[in-house]
């Protein structure tokens, strides 16, 4: 089966034909293109697989979408405000440009639909959690989906504790005892957890109601948290590559936002190493994991002392999936570029 497979990020839209064994026939940036004029381009495809964000608790599994599944798709846009609207225009293009050709959802929750209940669970009202279902979603699923099985294809076998860093313009880690997502650092929203490009990750929840309180209204707030905090609120900029040439001219802001988000990153890392009781692999992926040297140098001496030790000529010189661990550490870390194309193309053909 050949198939289509759209991605759409917070920054990004990514799209890939791959044939029947992965190989890539073509792809796309996509990125302020027509859909329809990207296909055109390319050879036509059997089915077609695009990322959702979240599938709340009604689609752990990959789903083909009809009528009713667009609807419910819409329902759920406002949980991720930065991502299913996009997807969801990205599919009423693809749909339109290849009409006839089945189109699956894959769903980034649906990989923690492993979460234990104690994981999963806020300190909440009851009523509260029954009718507006809030509980930890977690995102990110078809990345962490993938690294695992790439993680036990380079090992040999998948560790019992992995704790893998998906680290680009959203972020987030989870933590993976034998290939199950047990704990995860976003929560019902992509809000939660590390610091990130334009987001502020965790904050005291009195915080918005208090500035609510005080003159704001909600939207003002949630566009705020959204977009122009994390590393944009702190710098103005998002971009890791521009804080990382003014940290390196001792620009004082740039300096102070990389000590704020390694703070948050070594504090969640320990958790999920903490969720899981120790740890045999740290893996890297994402756009600032499998790109920036530093941030995993700063995170593995941070956790040196759970046996983390990474090799410095190996970590500079990272090609594609690599193994970075220093000769004398007790865990494993390695650097795997994120496919979610192959992840959902598997999602694709499973539900099909």
């Amino acid at each position: 089966m050949r198939v289509l497979t759209v991605n759409p990020g917070s920054s990004s839209l990514k799209v890939s034909l791959l044939d029947p064994d992965d190989t890539v026939l073509a792809e796309d940036s996509g990125a302020g293109h027509e859909m329809a004029g990207v296909v055109a381009t390319m050879p036509p495809p059997d089915a077609i697989g695009i990322r959702f964000v979240h599938g709340g608790t009604d689609y752990t599994a990959p789903v083909r979408i009809d009528a009713g599944v667009t609807e419910r798709l819409h329902e759920l846009a406002d949980l991720a405000p930065l991502h299913q609207p996009a997807s969801l225009h990205a599919l009423a293009e693809i749909t339109a440009a290849l009409p006839g050709v089945p189109a699956v959802a894959c769903f980034d929750t649906a990989f923690h639909a492993t979460l234990p209940s104690a994981a999963a669970t806020y300190a909440l009202p009851p009523e509260w959690r029954e009718r507006f279902g809030l509980r930890r979603y977690g995102f990110h699923g078809l990345s962490f989906s993938y690294a695992t099985r790439r993680v036990g294809e380079m090992l040999g076998s998948t560790p019992a504790r992995t704790v893998i860093c998906h680290l680009g313009a959203g972020a987030s880690l989870c933590a993976v005892a034998d290939g199950r997502s047990i704990d995860t650092t976003m929560g019902f929203t992509p809000l939660e957890g590390l610091v990130m490009a334009s987001r502020a990750g965790s904050i005291d929840p009195g915080i918005p109601l208090w500035l609510i309180k005080h003159g704001l209204d909600a939207g003002e707030v949630n566009r705020a948290l959204e977009r122009d905090s994390g590393l944009r609120g702190l710098t103005g900029t998002g971009d890791m590559r521009r804080i990382r040439e003014l940290a390196e001219a001792r620009d004082a802001p740039a300096l102070a936002a990389l000590d704020v988000y390694h703070h948050r990153l070594r504090a969640c890392a320990a958790a999920m190493t903490a969720s899981l009781g120790g740890l045999d692999a740290l893996v890297f992926t994402g756009g600032v994991g499998e790109h920036d040297p530093s941030v995993r140098m700063r995170l593995a001496e941070d956790l040196s002392y759970l046996g983390v030790s990474i090799d410095p000529g190996r970590n500079d010189e990272v090609d594609g999936d690599t193994d970075i661990t220093a000769p004398d550490a007790t865990v494993r870390t390695l650097v795997i570029a994120a496919r979610e194309d192959l992840e959902i193309a598997a999602g694709v053909r499973a539900c099909l």
